[in-house]
């Protein structure tokens, strides 16, 4: 499976970098192996696992066998986004 990256994804993480040091690699492992996917807006999904206080989220779309990045966001609302088994 392939990580497709879309440019508003890219710099997304890029700005994340700068505030919180999340790297592309880290990014591209959870869109890969996500602790939780869940339902994301109009055929998305989001890949989610946990980071510091907070969730680091990757919307994605399945293209095929890959996956399509199409932002990336930490988040502390953990509450509101983790869904429970």
């Amino acid at each position: 499976m392939k990580v497709i990256w879309t440019r508003h994804a890219t710099e997304r993480q890029r700005e994340w970098q700068r505030t919180l040091g999340i790297t592309s690699p880290e990014v591209e492992a959870v869109v890969l192996n996500p602790t939780q996917i869940v339902p994301g807006d109009a055929g998305t999904f989001v890949a989610q696992s946990s980071r510091g206080s907070g969730l680091l989220r990757v919307p994605f779309v399945q293209v095929g066998e890959d996956r399509k990045v199409l932002t990336v966001y930490w988040t502390s609302k953990v509450d509101k986004y983790w869904k429970g088994e």
